[in-house]
């Protein structure tokens, strides 16, 4: 929202969205592995994690994890699922670039990425069937693990008992087993609750927001099209023009048929859905991938906004 609002201030926020949602889930995984040896969809549905070959051992959710596999599954909570979001994002821009002809044919750059698109298929399909013989594995008895991460990290899960819910709770209201307490420890108790209450309103607020979101979501689903025909009958508003122009900035040309990056008559017209505004493949994907904005207004922009035009004739 501060981005599409304030591009030029908070624009960062959105070219970084991936790096600052990971620090922000960094952080809560971290909190609930520290806290509650679990992650946190992992104690929403009362389950904890113990290191292998201790499952039979009591140990409660309080006490943590070793560190050896605290890092382990922070590592695969948090940094395998980032790195193979950008793993896709990179292979679905080799590809765009290889289907316009971005580099030229005869560069070494585009043999290697044509042969890393090629093995891309069936790296994916050797990393799903693994996720799926380990799950049909453990549907079986033939495995403590449904997931390869698990293994890979040391641990497994188990349900939380009675000793951890009630351990778990005792921390959480910041108990205490002494019977007379100073004013300091008093205080500090008061304020330890305070912090508490706040953390459970927020870990109830998000699960709420869930929810609210995925109701917005069936609100404007596919059943619910002449709501959002009423509110979209109107006429569209044109752009508005980005009036802090630098000097490297593009003015728009006065006939509609030239780019306004390159001065020349178009060449397969490609429109910005942030912007409306038309230019050529090429220019719009180089100033784009460089810029991450809109040459005309400003908005924050990136190559999936990129709309390939095409003419009634083609």
């Amino acid at each position: 929202v501060l981005a599409e609002s304030n591009p030029g201030r908070y624009g960062f926020l959105w070219r970084w969205f991936d790096e600052v949602y990971v620090l922000l889930d960094l952080l809560l995984q971290h909190h609930y592995l520290s806290r509650c040896s679990a992650s946190f969809s992992e104690n929403f549905y009362s389950l904890k994690r113990v290191p292998m070959g201790d499952h039979r051992q009591q140990t409660l959710a309080t006490a943590g994890l070793p560190k050896s596999q605290h890092w382990k599954s922070l590592l695969l909570l948090v940094l395998a699922p980032y790195l193979k979001g950008k793993l896709e994002k990179l292979v679905s821009s080799l590809r765009e670039e290889d289907e316009y002809s971005i580099h030229p044919p005869s560069s070494s750059w585009k043999r290697f990425y044509r042969a890393f698109l090629a093995a891309y298929p069936f790296v994916i399909m050797t990393w799903e069937g693994w996720f799926l013989i380990q799950q049909l594995c453990y549907i079986l008895g033939k495995a403590q693990h449904h997931s390869p991460m698990l293994r890979l990290a040391g641990i497994c899960l188990v349900r939380l008992t009675a000793e951890d819910i009630q351990a778990l709770e005792k921390k959480f209201t910041g108990a205490t087993s002494s019977q007379t307490q100073s004013i300091k420890t008093q205080v500090l108790s008061a304020v330890r609750k305070a912090l508490s209450g706040i953390a459970f309103s927020l870990s109830t607020g998000l699960s709420v927001s869930v929810f609210f979101l995925q109701f917005l979501d069936w609100w404007y689903s596919s059943e619910n099209q002449e709501t959002i025909k009423s509110l979209t009958a109107l006429p569209t508003p044109p752009p508005p023009m980005h009036l802090d122009y630098g000097a490297g900035s593009a003015l728009l040309p006065k006939l509609k048929t030239v780019c306004p990056l390159c001065r020349k008559i178009r060449v397969n017209a490609t429109a910005l859905s942030t912007s409306s505004y038309v230019f050529c493949y090429r220019c719009a994907y180089s100033y784009v991938k460089t810029h991450q904005r809109c040459p005309i207004t400003g908005y924050a922009t990136e190559l999936q906004h990129l709309v390939k035009l095409y003419s009634p004739e083609s």
